[in-house]
């Protein structure tokens, strides 16, 4: 049995954790609306830069975690000034827009402090005029795709930019990038594509241009058609049973650590520990990730791992979003572009890989419901979505690869409004049929708990299944689960298999193989996702089995480069970091904090732990001085060298910290009752009437809130529990007018270790 870790996610603090004793005991569809509210003021006119910094800024009610989306491609953190303690005040960002140029679009989202829903304010437009972050336009406008090519073939490129375009260059099939001629025209250029000896090949061509303030525009690929082109004959879908999605930085890891694959090998081959299926399909998400762009700058490592993983008679879709920030935004018609090159990406790969090295097909997770507008009476979004899903299958078609095509789609698009009734070319349908009539395959994010009920995973999938019997698609409904620990988002904890373990996920898996094992169209269960799906135990107790890697000796790699960090406000530090390496795999960065310069970090200095390159430490105190030290940690325990010492300086505020003390966990026969004080952190005083939020976490799942005594102390209950099962407490939100939780420096994490073996 592996040994009980601590896990937090980047950025949480930790909690309590209490082992139940062994007694006896006798969102769109349902879901709340949001009641927050958020505006982005932009003056009259709009919001306009010359390429210098703008403060962005607005009010917000009831709301929290408040982010600013600049473009569809970037994400900040705003700055919220609420000095009531009440969730309502004003926020603000102060853009810097000097890689900007021309009309940006400015999205602001926060969180509902009831529902924990999203709430997203009306977007503004800030004008940019600043010809030095403009990114050179650049389309090709022959050969046309379609037209049978031969010899030698003149690929002509269009190019516009405020500022002089510098160079111009031509690539075929991914390959180097060759440069081209500038015509008469000025803006037009040529190149010289050989075609001799090709035979019958669809060839991708791309185009790129730099400009004078050195910033490159890319072209769309045209797909050219040397004699009759690329044929690949179609195939049957094969079933994809079971399934798995491997996110970022997962997916990097197994591409950049080869070590990685040892332990995905072993525990995509187990079938013992648990009594399970074995994994025999990945949805690979190969998006940018801290730097590193897999199908531009690191195809060789790419390619590696495709022919490791069909040599292990596996099969690898490649998975990706929208291409914007958020994705969904990838639905809207003025991202369409960006979506569309995310799949050529992939087809660019496919049309050069070797057998062994190619993709086995596409999984696309672009989530149009998140907007407000989704809820539109017209259903634009809908259709809009629609018909980036048709461009993208369509880029496949006229490249005449096979690549099977599948939508991540949530399992109400045939039982909501939202889904119902969806006018798209010509036909009125169920949202979901759509998707099936153009698709190969669907993969359900039908993620539920349980397998029976009225809102159980078997009755999520029953439509889309009998739907694909009637249009006769065999193998073409993936029907997925959850087990990521995902209690404190605005979702109940009914949606997770994260606190009831694998032990109960296989029994009530077993039950949706007894409903749909002999359904034609029924293509096997995906698991969202390998990072927690392989830390999930048999239960949460004493006793649980957790699965446990190949025997590690070896402590990770130093991390590489030297940490770098920002103090953002007056009690937040952001912490960036290199990649570290491993023999098998890095499993979680250690942060480790102190006042103390020049401090050796022992394991009460850990405030987090990270599964990326970045983490946020939030909570600390105002005007005072942090020191940090980064290192790996491995599965098997082993930790790596220490980074060198890095510091920052937090800012100023006239809000006064305060902290949770005093704060413990008792089993009453049927839940976990925790209770805890809030104090002020610089007198120790006791603060009564102070709103507290947190939730229970390992076999527990609520969210919960209450409001503090005369004495500062509240107590909140869990769901019920079962004997002998594991349940924390974490702290999250704390309000009070004229403070801020400092939740940094809360008293009883330095007893959290003892209270894990002891309660």
């Amino acid at each position: 049995m592996k040994k009980l870790h601590l896990r937090v996610c980047s950025g949480y603090r930790l909690g309590m954790v209490l082992l139940v004793c062994m007694l006896a005991i006798g969102i769109l569809p349902g879901k709340t609306e949001a009641a927050g509210l958020i505006s982005l003021d932009a003056p009259v006119g709009g919001y306009q830069s010359d390429g210098g910094v703008v403060e962005i800024g607005g009010s917000y009610t009831d709301l929290y975690d408040i982010w600013l989306f600049v473009d569809g491609k970037d994400q900040f953190e705003v700055v919220l000034n609420d000095p009531d303690g009440d969730d309502s005040g004003t926020w603000s960002y102060m853009l810097d827009t000097s890689d900007y140029n021309g009309t940006v679009e400015l999205v602001v989202r926060g969180l509902d402090t009831s529902t924990r829903y999203g709430v997203w304010g009306v977007p503004a437009i800030l004008t940019v005029n600043n010809p030095a972050g403009a990114v050179p336009v650049v389309t090709i406008t022959g050969p046309s795709e379609g037209v049978s090519l031969s010899g030698q073939v003149d690929v002509t490129i269009e190019t516009s930019s405020p500022t002089p375009v510098l160079l111009v260059e031509v690539r075929v099939n991914s390959g180097p990038w060759e440069e081209a001629v500038q015509q008469e025209q000025g803006s037009s250029y040529m190149y010289t594509w050989d075609t001799t000896g090709l035979g019958d090949r669809t060839v991708s061509l791309e185009a790129r241009a730099t400009n004078t303030s050195e910033r490159y525009g890319y072209s769309p690929t045209v797909y050219a058609q040397v004699g009759d082109g690329t044929q690949e004959p179609a195939e049957p879908l094969p079933e994809q049973d079971r399934a798995m999605w491997i996110w970022e930085p997962e997916s990097y890891k197994l591409l950049l650590n080869p070590g990685s694959r040892q332990v995905l090998e072993a525990f995509l081959t187990d079938t013992q520990t648990y009594g399970q299926d074995p994994v025999k399909t990945l949805y690979l998400a190969i998006g940018s990730y801290a730097g590193y762009n897999a199908l531009e700058e690191q195809q060789e490592e790419l390619r590696s791992f495709m022919s490791w993983a069909h040599s292990k008679n596996l099969q690898v879709h490649a998975l990706i979003a929208g291409g914007t920030s958020p994705a969904y935004m990838g639905a809207y018609e003025k991202y369409h572009s960006r979506a569309v090159r995310e799949m050529e990406k992939v087809i660019n790969y496919n049309l050069v890989a070797g057998d062994m090295e190619k993709f086995d097909g596409i999984n696309v997770d672009i989530e149009p419901y998140i907007s407000p507008e989704f809820r539109d009476p017209s259903q634009f979004l809908q259709k809009e979505y629609l018909d980036v899903l048709q461009k993208m299958i369509d880029r496949r078609d006229i490249a005449g690869i096979r690549l099977p095509f599948g939508p991540a789609v949530p399992k109400w698009y045939d039982t909501s409004a939202q889904g119902a009734n969806v006018v798209w070319n010509g036909s009125s349908k169920w949202l979901s049929e759509h998707v099936q009539d153009i698709s190969d395959y669907i993969s359900i994010m039908d993620y539920r708990d349980t397998a029976d009920g009225s809102a159980g995973i078997i009755a999520g999938a029953a439509g889309e299944l009998a739907y694909a019997e009637q249009i006769g698609k065999p193998n073409s409904v993936v029907v997925g689960v959850e087990t990521l620990d995902i209690a404190n988002s605005g979702d109940p904890e009914t949606i997770t298999f994260w606190e009831e373990g694998r032990n109960h996920m296989e029994a009530e898996l077993d039950k949706v193989y007894v409903a749909y094992g002999q359904n034609s169209s029924f293509g096997g269960i995906a698991v969202h996702h390998y990072d927690s799906y392989r830390a999930l135990p048999s239960y949460w107790g004493p006793g649980g089995i957790f699965w446990t890697a190949p025997d590690d000796q070896e402590a990770p790699s130093a991390l590489s480069g030297v940490p770098s960090l920002e103090a953002t406000d007056y009690q937040t530090v952001q912490l960036n970091y290199g990649m570290a390496s491993d023999n098998m795999e890095v499993e979680r960065y250690l942060i480790y904090r102190s006042n103390v310069q020049g401090f050796t970090p022992v394991a009460a200095d850990i405030v987090g732990l990270a599964r990326g390159l970045n983490y946020q430490d939030k909570g600390l105190l105002p005007e005072t001085t942090y020191y940090y030290r980064v290192a790996a940690r491995d599965l098997s325990g082993n930790i790596g060298p220490l980074t060198d010492e890095v510091s920052a300086t937090t800012g100023s505020t006239t809000l006064k910290p305060m902290v949770v003390t005093d704060m413990y966990l008792v089993y009453d026969g049927t839940k976990v009752n925790v209770t805890l004080k809030v104090r002020d952190y610089d007198t120790g005083a006791v603060l009564p009437g102070v709103k507290v939020e947190g939730r229970f976490t390992y076999a527990g799942g609520r969210y919960i809130g209450g409001i503090t005594g005369a004495d500062g102390s509240v107590t909140l209950g869990s769901e019920a529990v079962e004997p002998g099962r594991q349940v924390g407490f974490d702290p999250r939100r704390i309000r009070y007018n004229g403070y801020y939780y400092a939740g940094g420096h809360d008293l009883p994490h330095a007893m959290l270790l003892m209270l894990n073996a002891n309660h």
